[in-house]
């Protein structure tokens, strides 16, 4: 349980480029706000289609292995966005962040519902919970602390690489123990 609610923690930490979506939006894609607004709601337009096709077909079975590829798509998604001059490329990307995000929350919420001793739940669920409110406001101020040393797109493109290389070493040695 650990493995998997601390992998969200690092994706997020990692691969938070929201606060960046106004230079981003400004500097790089040369919109005004119409396309940050865009850029803004690009994630929620991909969670919401995924929830809708996850009501259809729940995912039953490799949730393991799903939730490690969701996490992977997350981060290239994050890497395209990095290195998206199109604005259109640029929602794409964060839509499809947006969906890999939704599975992985539906996966590691049901884990943690099934695979907790009720005695653990309660303590279990509030853990799950810190890690996934508090590094909010985190990323935002970590992020725009490193943008202004590295540059916006510097950053984001950092942040990907650093998620799919800790991916690569959690598959390697197997932090993440989940089966089926």
């Amino acid at each position: 349980m650990l493995g998997a609610i601390s992998l969200d923690l690092f994706a997020v930490l990692l691969g938070g480029p929201t606060a960046l979506l106004p230079i981003v939006a400004k500097d790089i894609l040369h919109t005004g706000p119409w396309g940050l607004g865009w850029l803004r709601a690009a994630p929620a337009v991909g969670a919401l289609a995924v929830s809708l096709a996850l009501a259809r077909w729940p995912v039953r079975q490799r949730s393991g292995h799903i939730l490690l590829g969701t996490v992977a798509v997350f981060g290239v998604s994050i890497l395209v966005f990095g290195l998206s001059t199109s604005q259109w490329l640029s929602m794409a990307a964060l839509a499809l962040r947006g969906a890999a995000d939704m599975i992985s929350v539906v996966i590691r919420s049901t884990l943690v519902q099934l695979r907790t001793p009720d005695e653990m739940r309660g303590r279990v669920s509030a853990v799950n919970s810190v890690f996934i409110g508090a590094p909010d406001q985190l990323v935002e101020f970590e992020s725009g602390a490193t943008a202004t040393l590295i540059g916006p797109v510097g950053l984001v493109v950092f942040g990907a690489l650093m998620q799919c290389s800790l991916l690569y070493e959690t598959e390697e040695n197997r932090w993440i123990g989940l089966s089926g």
